[in-house]
């Protein structure tokens, strides 16, 4: 079990996050949300890397437009969830992003991010220079900025089924990106790994976490 804690960022905005592992880890993850805010899910896979040895965090990025923002997974909830990320501006995310990076200062950091949390990710590898690896799970947001340069080597999982991204885009992606792994999952739909969600994927999951696991390993040391 992991901690809440108090972060600042550089334009001075303070939000909370979520904290766990050994703090003297040689490797940290910083794990990025999906719409639903750092609920249960994300919280449970801060937990999931530090179980790994990772100093892992999960930075609040809607703290900016409502603090402790927390969704389930009902149209409502999705509803809710758009509304609160059209309220953040892509250089206050990244802020914020950058901060949870400095928290966890002197280590080898991976990104990690699923949903709005996949594209966060993405950026995190063209945006920053503060990571040495980036898996972006399901990100809607990769394909609009796909032409970016990444910093860091980088993963991409994305589903076959997935109804926000359909396949033209994940090979535009790959056309745009030769150099960045991209795996497809058969049959599976958007949020597979999550566990909480209709559409998880439990064979998928497994398989896309390896997947990062290995790919952390071999770049983090």
């Amino acid at each position: 079990m992991g901690t809440t804690i108090d972060l600042k960022s550089a334009d001075g905005h303070s939000f909370s996050a979520y904290t766990a592992g050994d703090t003297g880890a040689r490797r940290g993850v910083v794990v990025i949300q999906e719409i639903f805010g750092v609920n249960h899910h994300i919280r449970e896979m801060v937990d999931r890397f530090a179980a790994h040895g990772y100093a892992a965090i999960a930075p609040a990025l809607f703290d900016r437009a409502q603090r402790g923002a927390e969704l389930g997974y009902t149209q409502d909830d999705i509803g809710a969830g758009r509304e609160l990320r059209m309220k953040l501006k892509d250089s206050a995310v990244m802020a914020d992003v950058e901060a949870a990076a400095n928290h966890l200062a002197g280590k080898k950091l991976g990104i990690v991010g699923y949903c709005f949390g996949g594209t966060v990710a993405w950026w995190g590898a063209t945006r920053t220079s503060k990571f040495a690896a980036a898996s972006c799970w399901y990100g809607g947001g990769i394909p609009g900025t796909k032409n970016e340069r990444p910093n860091c080597p980088v993963q991409m999982h994305f589903g076959e089924k997935d109804a926000s991204i359909p396949m033209s885009d994940v090979d535009a992606v790959r056309a745009a990106q030769p150099g960045v792994e991209v795996y497809v999952y058969n049959g599976a739909q958007h949020g597979f790994g999550c566990d909480e969600r209709a559409s998880y994927s439990k064979a998928d999951y497994d398989l896309a976490q390896q997947r990062t696991l290995d790919f952390f390993a071999k770049h983090l040391g």
